[in-house]
């Protein structure tokens, strides 16, 4: 009762004043001194709930002359609808409960209000142009702000609601700006902010050739917007301005769409490297290499939960754990399919596919036995997670990372076949079998353990394909057909024909898309690939041996 009083009097004192609840004599008044501190903020809260929505933006703005701590606070609940006042008048409080039960406190304090009528509680209202100063609003609040995050988060919300009523503040916060980025930030808002202003064409030239050097497409939309409006005399300039944005976006789109392809080629790579290698050696059209990536994807889940529950600490680092896992179990899956199944089919390229073929679906019903149907999440790290712009490039952690692990496992597996032992014996079997058997290298076992390394290499793409993919039964059904498609383009057994053929692949498919969409330019590109291999059958780089050329 006694703050009503206090709002009446309060509002009748500005009455008489010939004063409104708008414009600096009110802010003035809002944070005179001859109002104590404690009752203060109690005083400008209630405003909210007297008058209409012109008097409501005074008080929020009087809110923020006061620069009382809990102002962001309450803007926040005013901006959420959570703010109630009495039809008959009162203090204006903070809505809480449920719909069915609602409870109200003190906005500030949080201590309950008494002797409440839910019936007689209205909403302190807000329009979109309201919004909108809530929104400035806090921007202010925070542009002075210690913390960096906040301060950026206001110039970028300055530079987003352009409110010309904010230039002094954005001045003000310019002149105290060091950080290069938030200041960047600040000038582009102020230049934003001065075109909506009655400043001089030389101050709104210079402005003009300040969001022009942005070079992005918010300074795009904000030149196309000022254009409809600009004096005749700044035309030209504008249209000059926005025709090199336009022809710098147009590249910037064109490497966007060739760092796309790249992505996607890296993740055909991981997923056809351990094929090529299989096929490559053994002649063996591995049906079931899908269900391996897609065994490693489960196995990184395994390892990933399994983490988090014994050594939580450690989560952010669990891949580092499932790739190794990853690589062993599916090695030691792929070597049994070999002893126990393809062994016995060598030779007999129908019955191997069709064998593995069976092989794949008893796997996937496995893991939906094990698992379930359902899609199972495989969290990103903290290092792999969010989106950084390199230029006019956007790029997220968690593919780059990938293109990078890919290129790490490429040059592994390089190394293993040219400097090892077993590499050697391998490229001896896949040039010529039957005088590499001659030579006492037992092609059966060299044949199990190509198949071991494949199936591993797969486990390792499917822990990188878990970060990007849904982690399901059906994983691998989704990379097998463009594993095939890249090791019959690149050469069969090829590495660098694969690494290629994989990249090649992933940027043709990104050029595809926009003009025939994902379906139609998946299908142009096998056509593509048919033709080819009329010209060149054993793909870009054929292997040679006595035994491939007969």
């Amino acid at each position: 009762m006694y703050r009503a009083i206090k709002i009446f009097l309060f509002t009748l004192c500005l009455t008489f004043a010939g004063l409104t609840f708008s414009g600096p004599a009110f802010l003035g008044l809002a944070t005179s001194s001859e109002v104590r501190a404690e009752d203060d903020i109690h005083v400008l809260i209630d405003a909210l709930g007297v008058g209409d929505f012109p008097e409501r933006e005074a008080a929020i703005k009087a809110l923020v002359a006061s620069k009382d701590p809990h102002v962001s606070q309450i803007l926040q609940h005013l901006s959420d609808g959570l703010l109630y006042v009495n039809s008959d008048g009162g203090p204006v409080l903070l809505q809480g409960g449920t719909d069915d039960e609602p409870t109200y406190s003190d906005p500030i304090t949080g201590e309950a209000a008494a002797d409440v009528d839910p019936d007689m509680m209205t909403k302190v209202k807000i329009n979109n142009a309201l919004r909108g100063v809530i929104s400035a609003a806090t921007s202010q609040l925070t542009l002075m702000s210690p913390d960096r995050s906040a301060r950026l988060a206001a110039a970028q919300g300055l530079l987003k609601d352009a409110d010309p009523a904010n230039l002094d503040l954005l001045n003000a916060a310019l002149a105290a700006e060091n950080d290069a980025e938030i200041k960047n930030m600040m000038e582009a808002a102020r230049a934003v902010l001065l075109l909506k202003t009655d400043a001089s064409v030389e101050d709104k030239k210079a402005a003009i050739d300040t969001i022009a050097a942005r070079g992005n497409r918010d300074a795009l939309n904000i030149l196309t917007t000022t254009l409809e409006t600009a004096p005749d005399d700044l035309k030209p300039a504008i249209q000059a301005d926005i025709s090199t944005i336009n022809r710098s976006l147009a590249l910037w789109d064109i490497v966007q769409n060739v760092w796309y392809g790249l992505s996607l080629g890296s993740v055909l790579l991981l997923a056809a490297i351990g094929l090529a290698i299989t096929f490559g050696v053994m002649g063996v059209i591995n049906m079931a290499h899908g269900e391996m990536v897609m065994i490693g994807a489960y196995a990184t889940y395994v390892v990933q939960e399994t983490i988090t529950s014994a050594y939580p600490s450690l989560a952010d680092y669990s891949l580092a754990f499932a790739v190794p896992v990853a690589f062993v179990f599916t090695g030691l899956v792929g070597l049994v399919i070999e002893r126990a199944v393809i062994r016995y089919l060598y030779g007999r390229p129908l019955e191997t596919l069709l064998a593995t073929w069976g092989v794949s679906l008893i796997l996937q019903q496995a893991v939906r036995s094990i698992f379930g149907p359902t899609n199972r999440e495989v969290r990103n790290p903290t290092w792999m997670s969010g989106v950084f712009d390199l230029g006019g490039l956007s790029i997220t952690w968690n593919r780059l990372w990938i293109i990078v692990f890919s290129m790490v496992v490429f040059v592994a597996l390089l190394l293993l076949l040219k400097r090892s032992a077993f590499g050697l014996q391998m490229r001896a079997v896949t040039q010529n079998r039957r005088m590499a058997s001659s030579m006492g290298i037992r092609t059966g076992w060299v044949d199990a353990f190509t198949f071991a390394l494949g199936s591993g290499i797969a486990g390792i793409a499917g822990v990188a394909l878990s970060q990007i993919d849904n982690v399901s039964p059906n994983l691998g059904q989704s990379y097998i057909i463009d594993s095939f498609m890249v090791v019959v383009f690149g050469g069969v057994g090829n590495l660098w024909g694969t690494l290629v053929g994989a990249l090649s692949l992933g940027v043709v498919n990104k050029f595809l898309e926009p003009f025939a969409g994902a379906v139609l330019g998946k299908i142009l590109v096998l056509v593509l690939i048919i033709l080819f291999i009329q010209k060149r059958p054993r793909g870009l780089f054929a292997l040679k041996g006595r035994a491939v050329e007969a």
